[in-house]
C-alpha cells in the first residue's frame, strides 16, 4: 500500500508543481507551447503503448474499441459543455478536466499495475505529462478567468489528492478487478487522453506556439517511448 501511496504521488506531485509555476510565473507564451506540445508527445506515447495496446490484446477491439470511444466521449461532451457556459476562455477549465478524465483511470491502472511488478513506464509518462498541463491550466485559469492564486492551487491540489487516492484504491482492489475490467479502465484513459490532445493541449500549444512546437510534440514522444523500450 505504501508503494502505490508513492507511486500514486509520484504522478500527482508534477500537477502541484506545475500549477504553482504557473501561477507564480508569467512563463512565455512560446515556453508554455513548448512544454504542452512536449507534454503532449509523452502523452502520445503513453496512449499507444501502455494504455490501448494492452486493453487491445487483453480484450480484443470490440471491448476496447467501445472503452476508448467511451473515454474520447466524455470528455468531448464535458468540454462542451464547460465551452458553452464559459466561452474561448474555458481552456483552463478544459486542461483541468481533461486531467481528471483521463489521470483516474490511468491511476487506477498505474495502483492495479504494481501488484505485477510494473508501472514504472506508465509513472514517467503520466508524470512528464502532468506538468505542461497543470502549468498552462493554472496560468490559463489566472489570466482568462481572473481566479485568486490560492483558489487555483487548492482547485489542482484537490486533483493531485484524488489522483494518489484512487491510485492507493486501485492496487487495493486490484485482486477483486478481472482483466478485462482492467482492460476497460485502461482503454477509457486512452480515449480521454487522446480527446484532450485533440480538443485542448495541442490547438492551444499550436496557437500560441506556431508550426515549431511539432518539434517538441515529437521530442516528448521519444522520451516517452524511449523509456518504454
Amino acid at each position: 500500500m505504501l508503494t502505490a501511496a508513492l507511486y500514486g504521488i509520484g504522478t500527482a506531485l508534477p500537477l502541484v508543481v506545475g500549477a504553482a509555476v504557473g501561477l507564480r510565473w508569467t512563463l512565455p507564451k512560446r515556453v508554455l507551447a513548448a512544454l504542452m506540445a512536449f507534454g503532449a508527445g509523452t502523452m502520445i506515447a503513453a496512449v499507444s503503448s501502455e494504455l490501448f495496446e494492452p486493453a487491445f490484446r487483453q480484450a480484443g477491439i470490440v471491448v476496447a474499441g467501445i472503452a476508448l470511444f467511451l473515454g474520447a466521449g466524455v470528455y468531448v461532451v464535458a468540454n462542451h459543455l464547460i465551452e458553452n457556459k464559459l466561452g474561448p476562455a474555458a481552456i483552463g477549465w478544459a486542461l483541468m478536466l481533461g486531467t481528471i478524465l483521463d489521470g483516474v483511470p490511468e491511476n487506477t491502472a498505474l495502483g492495479v499495475s504494481l501488484t505485477g511488478g510494473g508501472g514504472l513506464v506508465l509513472l514517467v509518462a503520466v508524470a512528464v505529462g502532468n506538468v505542461p498541463e497543470a502549468v498552462g491550466g493554472a496560468s490559463l485559469m489566472r489570466d482568462r478567468h481572473n481566479f485568486s492564486a490560492a483558489r487555483a492551487m487548492a482547485l489542482w491540489t484537490a486533483t493531485a489528492v484524488v489522483l494518489v487516492a484512487v491510485t492507493v484504491l486501485g492496487y487495493g482492489l486490484s485482486d477483486a478487478i478481472p482483466d478485462v475490467g482492467i482492460s476497460t479502465v485502461q482503454a477509457f484513459a486512452g480515449g480521454a487522453t487522446l480527446a484532450v490532445l485533440a480538443d485542448s493541449l495541442m490547438p492551444e500549444a499550436y496557437k500560441d506556439g506556431g508550426w515549431w512546437v511539432g518539434m517538441s510534440t515529437a521530442l516528448g514522444f521519444l522520451v516517452a517511448f524511449a523509456l518504454g523500450g
